[in-house]
């Protein structure tokens, strides 16, 4: 069947009516097979026992006051729990909005007050967090509703709360496809960032869609990120709808992901251009893997790539408010090495548009604009957001694209104010408002540096409040505060001590004249990571 046939078969298909009815519909298949296999920890899950725990956690939950519509924060690294704990708040119809584990109090606490979140539930890694959140003002999460995975010491423990709790689930309502499942952060230009409403809708179709779409089956599928971002929580859900095994590794680690890959024979995954630059090994190719998605990797290395581990990549691209958007049918191999994201995935319609909202002509530039079944219902709390992030029913990506004559797309750059750093998005904006609420700092600037290891790294222009402050002093009193203030990427690794920021006429910082400013971003810039002033 070719692209167009399977999108028309996609489309056709009778999908479950949320995430439940899909754990439930593969567990009936497919009971006593591995669901999940978290091969560093050495725990497996068959889908039956999956169904036992997250019955166990529902009841749980419900049993310490959670209920249809509850928000609730989680804040775990990759342990059963996690998976276990998001199919339970599911079942009941409930909300949950993860929480990043690098972050740190300041960051935790905007996500908890701002996904209005009741209930808390953190690892005992994370757990003295907590005890800060009330420093940074009111939250709706009293010492009680806080639970803790693992050695709880000031908080409730999650295991003793499920204690003596039953397996079997007794509900006397059904949750809608399009009752709000995840408050889902994506760092934005606006600053903080942006909580995207996603449905049971949501994520039923995007995980079929995305290990359905080139008609090849995957009993083995990998997750390598941690669950707090997306792209496990997906991938979960299409080895659910393939009956498969998700294979779960602790964290990232571009050295052993190919070795993994080989030893646990991964059918499906989504591969990192970081593993393509580890030294080549004999055994890069002994791979059987049937897709891997890759995004924005050069199309300049893309044939060694695939050549290389043997590897069936094709590039996507999607973004957390809209799902998977574009991919590359595995059938187009000529376009291997153009660049190219690809054509529009199943339910998904796209069109380049210029800054009104009409279409631009074949071939140029615009920006990307999408609609769709099952995308984001909007920015939680966010009115203004939503105001400027839509131009009716489509949704304003924010990337620049163009078009082929063939019908194919092309990113060619972004109009967001964000640096992509290893894979993490990090708004200028909230780095910004960090270093100038520092001491000694008077303006800040915020810009990506080009980096062959992490695609970019981010770099800051300080003004110092006090003019004749020494250097070395406003930049090591900036690594502190932001340090203390933001997760770990989002830290600068370089800083630039300037009089000014040039500046546009209606006052909005003229980050292009930074760019330009000279060839080499690093020059002159204290790199707190080699700790040398270039």
């Amino acid at each position: 069947m070719n692209p167009q046939g399977r999108r028309d078969a996609l489309e056709g298909a009778q999908l479950p009516r949320n995430i439940g009815a899909l754990l439930d519909q593969a567990a009936a298949e497919a009971g006593g097979r591995d669901a999940l296999n978290f091969f560093e920890l050495g725990e497996t899950l068959t889908y039956s026992e999956l169904v036992e725990k997250v019955g166990q956690a529902v009841n749980t939950l419900l049993s310490w006051g959670v209920t249809r519509g509850t928000h609730v924060a989680v804040m775990l690294p990759n342990i059963p729990e996690m998976p276990i704990i998001w199919l339970a708040l599911a079942r009941i119809g409930a909300v949950m909005a993860p929480v990043n584990t690098r972050y740190t109090a300041r960051e935790l606490h905007y996500v908890v007050t701002d996904s209005e979140a009741e209930f808390l539930i953190v690892h005992a890694d994370h757990a003295a967090l907590a005890g800060h959140l009330s420093s940074f003002g009111e939250i709706k999460v009293t010492a009680d509703r806080i639970a803790v995975v693992g050695a709880a010491e000031t908080y409730r423990s999650w295991s003793d709360l499920g204690a003596g709790q039953s397996i079997a689930v007794s509900l006397d309502y059904e949750v809608d496809p399009d009752d709000l499942m995840n408050i889902q952060y994506t760092s934005g230009t606006t600053g903080f960032p942006k909580g995207c409403m996603l449905t049971h809708r949501y994520w039923v179709m995007a995980s079929f869609v995305n290990g359905l779409r080139d008609g090849r089956r995957y009993e083995r599928v990998f997750a390598s990120t941690p669950f707090f971002y997306l792209d496990p929580q997906w991938l979960m859900l299409l080895a659910f709808h393939q009956r498969a095994t998700l294979f779960v590794a602790n964290r990232q680690s571009s050295s052993r992901f190919a070795g993994w890959l080989r030893e646990h024979r991964i059918h499906f995954c989504l591969f990192p251009e970081i593993a393509y630059k580890q030294p080549p090994s004999p055994q890069d190719g002994e791979l059987v893997v049937r897709r891997a998605n890759i995004y924005g990797v050069r199309k300049q290395i893309h044939a060694d790539l695939r050549r290389r581990f043997n590897l069936p990549a094709m590039e996507a691209f999607g973004m957390t408010e809209v799902g998977p958007t574009l991919y590359m049918p595995l059938e187009h191999t000529e376009m291997v090495g153009s660049g190219s994201c690809g054509l529009p995935a199943p339910f998904r319609e796209c069109r380049i548009v210029d800054d009104e909202g009409i279409d631009v002509a074949r071939g140029e530039e615009g920006e990307l604009v999408v609609r769709g079944l099952g995308i984001m219902q909007g920015y939680y709390k966010k009115p203004e957001a939503n105001k400027e992030s839509f131009f009716g029913e489509w949704f304003r990506t924010g990337d620049l694209f163009r078009q082929d004559e063939k019908g194919f797309f092309y990113i060619v750059g972004r109009k967001k104010d964000m640096v992509r750093r290893a894979g993490e998005n990090v708004a200028a904006r909230e780095v910004e408002a960090v270093l100038r609420d520092g001491p000694g700092v008077l303006d800040a600037a915020v810009v990506g540096v080009p980096d062959d290891l992490r695609g970019q790294e981010v770099k800051a222009y300080i003004v110092p409040a006090v003019p004749q402050d020494k250097a070395d002093a406003v930049v090591e009193a900036a690594i502190a505060h932001c340090a203390a203030n933001l997760a770990a990427f989002k830290v600068p690794r370089y800083y630039e001590i300037v009089e000014s920021l040039p500046r546009t006429p209606s006052e909005k910082i003229a980050k292009g004249e930074l760019i330009k400013a000279r060839e080499d971003l690093r020059t002159g810039s204290f790199d707190r990571v080699d700790k040398v002033w270039r």
